[in-house]
């Protein structure tokens, strides 16, 4: 089993995390993006998928807050990543009712433990890093995925 996680994408994923990087593959026959890693691409059934790290900026597209009985509420979150890929995670260091629709954030690895490998997580980025003025972010993610703006929960609020 151990020989398989060493030569499947799910292992050659968690490598990846374990050197604080997120990485995604790469459609080399259409150029899409394709996360979770997978053995053959989703829309085109290729098997041409090449390894890229993302830079590990992002937007939150959507976001909910859960609150477990007797521990502290956490936030769920669908992240754009400026590669062109959404995941869900969290954003962590800060309040679960701060996350906001279109908030800039970060990646970074959270430990695992003996039953969950890390995983990545989000943190809020400071106002000039990472925005579009700030020379990172706005991205492929940006041409793949609708803004924020047009989120279906913003109604016309964000029109």
């Amino acid at each position: 089993m151990n020989d398989l996680m060493q030569h499947s994408p799910l292992g050659t994923y968690y490598e990846h995390c374990k050197k604080g990087e997120l990485a995604y593959q790469v459609c080399s026959d259409d150029n899409t993006p394709v996360f979770f890693p997978r053995a053959v691409a989703p829309r085109t059934g290729s098997a041409n998928l090449e390894w890229r790290v993302s830079k590990g900026l992002g937007t939150v597209y959507a976001t909910t807050v859960v609150h477990y009985k007797n521990e502290a509420p956490l936030n769920v979150a669908l992240i754009d990543v400026d590669e062109g890929f959404r995941l869900m995670s969290r954003v962590e260091d800060i309040d679960p009712m701060q996350v906001k629709i279109g908030m800039r954030v970060k990646v970074r690895m959270h430990p695992g433990d003996e039953k969950l490998p890390l995983y990545p997580v989000f943190s809020p980025l400071l106002s000039e890093e990472g925005s579009p003025r700030g020379g990172g972010g706005g991205g492929e993610a940006a041409q793949n995925h609708p803004g924020p703006a047009s989120h279906p929960s913003l109604g016309r609020r964000g029109r």
